[in-house]
């Protein structure tokens, strides 16, 4: 199925029940009509981060299913799948290939070699300090071949993800072989993950290198031509950056709107997030929660310093269990620009101001998508997160089919569901329409919805300091009731 204006649901295929039938069973049940599109985190064999240490992409983990339970999905949603452009497992057979053979291997130049990529003499401090990196080492791992000669490999994130060698032939052409198997088992989507780390160059910063990074991604969209499938180039960093990759005819993602709104239902203002959906284009996915942490990078500049520290501060203070610790090495979170929290808790678990947020998502430029525990308006999963020591499982909860049967009767829940019904029906919501924007108070935002024809509309009224709102769609109100299901 094509890619389609209807919101997106983000999920892992054991999250909601145990694997791909059983998120089949529970959309078909639950979620009809709310959900137009599915986001299935990594489902290929991995050793590692929650998949996305794939260490190959023409088979899907038996645990999770087959193909034919994948394409089965997709005959009722668009589909989107994940390809980690930047890098692959040191246990996929490429890598051991190279490790057992050496220079001798045909996938040598699948992988990038430190010392190679470096002219003799280098790199120096200020090399190593130029480079765009999450973690305080230089960017590289040590291997030993089976020969015992040793080697350094460049290697951007965990010790399973060996970056691949963008510029290569053999990159190339494995660049191309796995996109197309994805698109030829009805990938609507493909999401290109670290997109903006997979080019180094010398004297770069090897982030996001222009004009390198758009030779690539004009690279992988003709490797997919003749298939109905699109790419969504993915990337935490300053807006601008995804700003330009919209420029160029990408869907981009809306990274900076969890923080902005977070900041606006915390202080009761308007101005900000009314500057922002102003700014933005309407080919893009909006996101306020994901399988990572909330971004604060993202919205550098969308909000001033002093209001991100403010928003960061109120968000440990009245967000639900959420502490500092959660984001720190303790809990094996070197990610200095995220925060780990579901976005229900990092609104206190407050049924009122959850909806608003959604609510406003749904009003923002772009098509919304959701995260499986955000549909659910789920808090934060402490047993899980000190279970495993990692910080972002506070928000990765593994729903059990008769869980998800309890917790969508929650009004919240139920509220949520319709509102998402009424966003994929309404007609006014057209990316090729319109959207204006007002504040008639510093307190109150009006958005304003169109369709190209100018045919249909929907106008959202909102105050963010005493959280009252009316929604007239079309010449009727609309009541958006949390304590019931939605009345038109």
């Amino acid at each position: 199925m094509k890619l389609q204006n209807k919101t997106m649901l983000i999920t892992y295929a054991d999250s909601l029940g145990n694997n791909l039938n059983d998120l089949s069973e529970v959309m078909e049940q639950h979620f009809k009509g709310a959900i137009g599109g599915i986001h299935i985190l990594p489902i290929f064999p991995s050793t590692g981060d929650r998949g996305f240490s794939p260490t190959r992409y023409d088979k899907i983990d038996p645990k999770f299913g087959t193909w034919k339970d994948f394409e089965k999905l997709g005959e009722k949603y668009y589909l989107m799948l994940d390809f980690m452009i930047n890098h692959i497992s040191k246990h996929s057979k490429y890598y051991q290939d190279f490790q057992k053979n050496g220079e001798n291997s045909k996938y040598k130049d699948l992988f990038l070699d430190w010392n190679k990529f470096w002219p003799k003499g280098r790199p120096t401090k200020a090399d190593i300090d130029q480079i765009y990196k999450r973690k305080d080492k230089a960017p590289y791992q040590e291997i030993t071949f089976a020969d015992g000669s040793k080697s350094k490999l460049w290697n951007t994130f965990g010790d399973e993800q060996i970056d691949l060698d963008v510029r290569t032939k053999v990159t190339q052409e494995f660049i191309k072989d796995s996109v197309r198997t994805l698109a030829k088992h009805k990938a609507s989507l493909i999401r290109l993950d670290a997109f903006a780390y997979a080019v180094k160059k010398l004297d770069t910063n090897d982030f996001f290198v222009e004009p390198e990074i758009w030779e690539l991604l004009d690279q992988v969209k003709n490797d997919l031509k003749g298939t109905d499938a699109k790419i969504l180039p993915e990337i935490h960093e300053h807006y601008t950056m995804p700003m330009k990759v919209a420029k160029h005819g990408y869907y981009i993602y809306d990274f900076a709107l969890p923080m902005v709104l977070l900041y606006s239902l915390y202080s009761g203002k308007s101005d900000r997030l009314a500057a922002w959906l102003r700014k933005c284009p309407m080919k893009q996915f909006t996101t306020l929660d994901t399988h990572d942490g909330i971004g604060v990078v993202d919205a550098k500049d969308v909000l001033t310093d002093d209001e991100l520290e403010y928003t960061t501060n109120e968000l440990y203070k009245v967000g639900a269990n959420v502490s500092r610790k959660y984001s720190s090495a303790e809990y094996h979170n070197l990610d200095i620009y995220q925060i780990n929290t579901t976005y229900y808790s990092a609104l206190g678990n407050d049924d009122k101001k959850y909806f608003l947020a959604r609510l406003l998502q749904v009003f923002a430029p772009g098509i919304p998508q959701i995260y499986y525990v955000g549909l659910l308006a789920g808090k934060n999963d402490l047993k899980l997160l000190e279970e495993t020591k990692e910080g972002r499982n506070i928000n990765r909860h593994y729903y059990s089919k008769e869980e998800i049967a309890k917790e969508v009767k929650r009004p919240v829940v139920q509220s949520l569901i319709n509102l998402l019904r009424f966003r994929n029906e309404e007609a006014a919501f057209d990316l090729d329409g319109s959207i204006e924007v007002e504040t008639p108070s510093e307190n109150e935002i009006v958005i304003i919805r169109m369709n190209r024809e100018k045919t249909h509309k929907v106008t959202a009224n909102i105050n963010l300091k005493n959280l009252n709102y009316s929604i007239n769609a079309n010449g009727k109100k609309i009541n958006f009731n949390i304590k019931k299901e939605l009345t038109v």
